[in-house]
């Protein structure tokens, strides 16, 4: 697994956000994360790999700072930080997680907990569950690693529909950082949340097989929300745009986590659209209105929009709005 590093001065800073920096890097488009290299200015010199870019992944067309040469070197860690993020490789980094300062939750009570599969649920679901109550976003592992780099969580936050951002490891760069599903999803209960929302970042692992994919992340979610009390709420990925006969219709990656979840889930499922004969636990939601509910926020779902993927969103609307009604 070798690195593609290359040396090359910045060129240019397009965006600068707290905790993440679009830049370009000899003219070339690159990301930086200030939590982790440190602050970038024009005209350093860096490291950058590069290779995402030059194997054309659809979620990787540009370059992510390694190393700045010129005013990242010698960065203390974070005080009283002693919990690696990712450990044991060249960008290990302490952080100072949740664990080590908030309570946990023994049980979760009955949360909703809403499981997604892929990162372009999470605005829709968000949607569904509305205003006036806590949500908590949680990162999972099988996508982008950072949270730092979802402007769609970013958006939520914004218009007050999430209130924090979770990494669960591998994840980092939250708001709060966690060493596991659970322990994250304990802190938030802890912490007078009412709902969660698990997904794994931008992009996403596939190997175009039943179980070597990060859509599974769903079923570590509800798994998780089962064992301690939580009420699991499954997304589906459903397409009827996607070109990939395992996509058409409910997902493979939808059929292979519930094959994975050991307690009890709840399907969302949108009224007006007939489900698959072979689902459990069904629950059919009243998804009216959900454009306008959706209106000014990051929906796209592998390139594609409300236009021509209307029932994916609808479905992780139904979600999020059957969660609220578990509040009770």
């Amino acid at each position: 697994m070798p690195l593609s590093l290359r040396r090359g001065r910045v060129s240019a800073v397009v965006e600068r956000l707290d905790e993440l920096v679009r830049l370009k890097v000899d003219d070339v488009p690159c990301i930086a994360y200030p939590h982790l290299t440190g602050p970038v200015e024009e005209g350093d010199e860096v490291l950058v790999n590069t290779q995402a870019l030059e194997l054309g992944l659809g979620s990787g067309g540009f370059h992510v700072l390694y190393v700045n040469l010129t005013r990242g070197l010698d960065l203390p860690a974070a005080p009283a930080a002693h919990v690696m993020a990712l450990p044991y490789t060249p960008l290990q980094s302490a952080f100072r997680h949740g664990e080590e300062d908030g309570r946990l939750a023994d049980d979760l009570a009955g949360m909703p907990v809403v499981c997604c599969s892929v990162h372009g649920q999470v605005a829709p679901a968000c949607a569904g569950l509305g205003e006036g109550i806590r949500v908590a976003y949680l990162q999972l592992g099988g996508g982008a690693l950072p949270v730092s780099l979802s402007d769609t969580v970013r958006t939520l936050k914004a218009r007050g529909l999430v209130g924090v951002a979770l990494a669960a490891a591998p994840c980092f760069d939250g708001d709060v950082d966690c060493v596991t599903p659970a322990s994250a999803l304990a802190w938030a209960k802890g912490q007078g949340y009412d709902v969660a929302v698990c997904a794994i970042g931008p992009g996403i692992v596939g190997t175009a097989t039943a179980l070597g994919h990060g859509g599974l992340a769903a079923a570590d979610a509800a798994n998780a929300a089962s064992a301690l009390g939580g009420s699991p709420v499954l997304v589906p990925r459903i397409s009827h745009g996607d070109p990939r006969e395992r996509h058409q219709g409910v997902s493979h990656h939808t059929r292979a986590a519930l094959r994975l979840c050991l307690g009890n889930v709840t399907v969302a499922w949108p009224a007006g659209l007939v489900a698959p004969g072979w689902f459990q636990r069904v629950t059919e939601v009243d998804v009216g209105g959900w454009e306008e509910a959706c209106a000014g926020l990051p929906l796209s779902h592998m390139g594609r929009g409300p236009a021509e993927e209307p029932w994916f969103f609808a479905v992780a609307f139904a979600a999020g709005r059957l969660a609220r009604k578990l509040l009770g």
